[in-house]
């Protein structure tokens, strides 16, 4: 692909920077890139609509590492494929090849250092996709320190809750200038899979996930609570605490590992609120959980250490929905990337009377609401518990993020 073999070519960092800033200020891309918010976007159809994501279960009676086996037989392929553009973008930033060499000799040793079960479930996934295991390594915690995204939580005048969200990934990652697109985020799309956890023969929580990936970072309780999850960036990020664990400090919680332990074990929108709110976590994050009450929607903000700020649904006073992009909520956001302001904008033209599945993705249709790193949307409503996703493109003219 272009954006590879075209940072190859980079010396330094900052030619990168000169093609990137050159292609924002092009007339495709000036920032920020807006549209009037949309209508009559769902059922999904047309030109953003790349597809439906298809369905799997795992069961978590089986052992871990043989849990993943039939995403991993059907998706081996493009996980290949995906882990194959991680090596060639990390040739591009160290041509010798010795940062790859690096993650299959020492990613290895970290895997036993990892919480059970999530540690066999990697080992597992190795096994059935022949990919080395240090690289599944590298897979399932990078998405600590990439992700941005955009969720809302939202109570229709009946008292029911609707969770959506946009999971944008792929940041800095390999931009393709012929196509205009990263790449990272096109690999990724293909690997979208959604999973219903059983035990017992019965569903325990559902999820909208990347093949080869253990950790949560949408998922839903059904009749309890709906969860996702969008990075937060600070200076206190996560690559301190994975260095720390790395290290040796591994007194905090992955926050992948511990959205899919809240998932998987939290019986009630309380109890999910309280782990998610003190559980003391290796980066910071944004957790936006939904309940199945009036009233029961929160952007949890936290540090490593805490929860700051909480903001919660108050009917009553008018806040008949949170909404979350990546940055804090008594802050403004970064001018370059404001997705909150048209979110907004479109959730406040939607009105309450009229909020639902159909309408929520209306507006997160809307650009730069969708944008270049929209790999999936997905719907949740926990009443009924029903969860849908679909793989997104973003056509040209269209924000990188």
């Amino acid at each position: 692909m272009c954006g590879v073999q075209c940072s190859a070519a980079m010396p330094t960092g900052a030619l990168w920077w000169s093609v990137l800033t050159l292609t924002l200020v092009s007339t495709q891309y000036v920032p920020p890139f807006t549209e009037d918010c949309r209508s009559g976007m769902y059922p999904p159809a047309g030109p953003t609509f790349k597809g439906p994501v298809s369905w799997y279960t795992v069961d978590l009676d089986l052992p871990p590492s043989q849990r993943w086996k039939d995403v991993i037989t059907d998706k081996k392929g493009e996980l290949l494929g995906m882990i194959q553009a991680i090596k060639e973008l990390a040739d591009a930033f160290v041509p010798s090849g010795r940062l790859i060499d690096l993650v299959d000799r020492d990613l290895p040793l970290m895997v036993d250092t990892l919480p059970y079960p999530f540690n066999e479930e990697i080992k597992g996934i190795a096994a059935v996709s022949g990919v080395p295991l240090g690289e599944v390594v590298l897979f399932n915690i990078f998405y600590e320190v990439f992700t941005v995204c955009t969720s809302l939580v939202a109570e229709d005048p009946h008292g029911n809750l609707v969770h959506a969200r946009n999971l944008d990934f792929g940041l800095f990652m390999g931009w393709d200038l012929k196509n205009r697109s990263w790449v990272i985020t096109e690999t990724l799309k293909p690997l979208v899979v959604n999973v219903d956890f059983r035990r017992n023969n019965s569903t325990v929580f559902k999820s909208t996930n990347f093949a080869g990936y253990v950790g949560m970072l949408t998922g839903m309780r059904p009749h309890a609570f709906t969860l996702t999850m969008n990075e937060r960036f600070s200076l206190d990020g996560g690559y301190i605490g994975i260095l720390e664990w790395i290290l040796g400090k591994r007194d905090g919680m992955w926050m992948s590992f511990l959205t899919r332990s809240v998932l998987e074990n939290a019986t009630s929108y309380a109890e999910a609120k309280k782990l998610l709110s003190d559980t003391k976590l290796l980066a910071p994050a944004y957790f936006i959980l939904g309940g199945n009450q009036t009233n029961e929607a929160c952007i949890i903000t936290r540090s490593r250490n805490r929860s700051i700020q909480p903001l919660e649904l108050d009917i009553k006073h008018g806040r008949w929905y949170v909404l979350e992009t990546n940055y804090d909520h008594w802050k403004a956001p970064l001018f370059l990337d404001d997705r909150r302001t048209p979110a907004m904008k479109c959730m406040n033209n939607t009105t309450q009377s009229n909020i639902s599945l159909k309408t929520v993705y209306d507006v997160l249709s809307t650009k730069p609401v969708l944008n270049k790193l929209t790999t999936y949307t997905t719907l949740m409503e926990v009443s009924n518990g029903k969860l849908e996703s679909f793989i997104r493109d973003c056509p040209n003219p269209c924000m990188p993020w």
